[in-house]
């Protein structure tokens, strides 16, 4: 998409930290980094949220955050990472390509679970979630 930031990152047309690289994906660390080692994992065909891919070509993401997962381990030495993604604005995507963050953490880091995102329980049972979602 000609006015996307990462699409731009993609092409070389803005310059970008890439510490990995396949046929499918882009690894970069991320320009406001929460952590050491902070990487996004960006697939080359643009697509603005994890719907807008095939099977397929979900997986070969994931795969290149596991890959990227694993260099990370090796090299920055963290205790664990938190890994997600912001789908939509509402959940803070900032940039309309999707985009898996790769946060290396570390005891003491100050950081919270995926769980400390949101808080906005349901004030329906679990068995009324279950069926307005299968019925």
């Amino acid at each position: 998409m000609e006015d996307c930031l990462f699409c731009k990152i993609i092409d070389g047309k803005i310059p970008a930290q890439v510490i990995y690289q396949d046929d499918f994906t882009i690894g970069v660390l991320d320009i406001l980094p929460r952590s050491i080692g902070h990487t996004m994992v960006i697939p080359k065909k643009h697509a603005e949220t994890i719907l807008d891919l095939s099977d397929d070509e979900v997986a070969k993401v994931f795969q290149s955050v596991k890959k990227v997962t694993q260099l990370l381990k090796d090299k920055i030495k963290s205790d664990g990472f938190t890994i997600g993604i912001n789908h939509g604005k509402v959940s803070g995507q900032a940039i309309d390509h999707l985009h898996v963050h790769i946060i290396p953490r570390f005891i003491g880091d100050k950081g919270g679970s995926i769980h400390s995102v949101v808080e906005n329980p349901p004030q329906k049972s679990l068995q009324e979630v279950k069926d307005m979602i299968i019925g």
